[in-house]
């Protein structure tokens, strides 16, 4: 719960809406003319349009694809796909999980969604590929199996490609890196290709780096940059979930490289 808040308090652009709706109410009079903490002319602070306006004018802004589209692709630079060659280095597979969708109305009738099903097929290809083993991992994020559970399943029922370890108990890509790691060393494995989605690979990289492990990046598929054309300019409501997913990462790289300090 605690981290929920913390994420509409942080990150873009929900908490441009809050911080919207605070400076819209701070602007209207308050009973006395007196303003709490401090004393305004007729009651109202001066700031409070200014700022609301900002705000509004910032959730705009992340409603263009230009904008959301060159925060997402700041993230991937520097990551490339590894090519079979490589594949000597590393001695197994690491795949994220995501996301899950509800496939019924009882209790833990769960099953993958869009994220992880892309992250699945990128890492069964690249199994299939150098022939290594894979290891899945993903936490419960809703009553019902836990992600791993349904990736393994996914894998072997979809893909023909069997998980040799599942790891289920983590619940944020930190703990995926600290408890992968732990299952991974007993069997004397310290290089992995890690396979996630291209925009979240620089966080994973840097979980995974303090765990102990050197993970080469596989992303499944890279977000096409800017291209310039006009209809970039046109916000789109996709826009504000592409800039939030990027300004989850930009901020989560920064907790996660200070964490690893530590």
């Amino acid at each position: 719960m605690l981290s929920a808040i913390a994420t509409v308090l942080l990150v873009p652009p929900v908490n441009l809406a809050v911080l919207a709706l605070a400076a819209v109410a701070l602007s209207w009079p308050w009973p006395g003319g007196r303003w709490p903490g401090g004393q305004w002319p007729g009651g109202r602070w001066p700031g409070g349009r200014w700022l609301a306006a900002a705000a509004l004018l910032l959730l705009l802004v992340l409603a263009l694809p230009a904008v959301s589209n060159s925060l997402l692709t700041g993230l991937e630079r520097g990551l490339a796909a590894p090519q079979t060659g490589q594949a000597a280095m590393p001695q197994a597979i690491v795949i994220l999980g995501g996301d899950v969708a509800r496939i019924g109305t009882g209790p833990g009738e769960l099953d993958i969604a869009g994220l992880t099903l892309a992250r699945l097929r990128g890492g069964a290809a690249l199994a299939r590929r150098t022939k290594l083993p894979v290891l899945v991992t993903g936490g419960v994020i809703d009553d019902g199996p836990a992600v791993a559970t349904l990736m393994r399943q996914s894998l072997e029922d979809d893909f023909a490609v069997p998980a040799r370890w599942v790891e289920a108990a983590s619940l944020t890509t930190w703990d995926n890196a600290q408890f992968s790691a732990a299952m991974l060393k007993r069997d004397g494995i310290g290089t992995v290709y890690l396979v996630t989605d291209a925009w979240h690979m620089r966080r994973a990289l840097i979980a995974f780096a303090a765990a102990g492990l050197v993970a080469l990046p596989a992303p499944p598929v890279f977000d096409r940059p800017p291209g310039g054309q006009l209809s970039e300019f046109v916000p789109r409501v996709s826009s504000w979930q592409r800039s939030y997913f990027a300004l989850h990462e930009w901020i989560g790289c920064a907790w996660y490289a200070w964490r690893a300090r530590g």
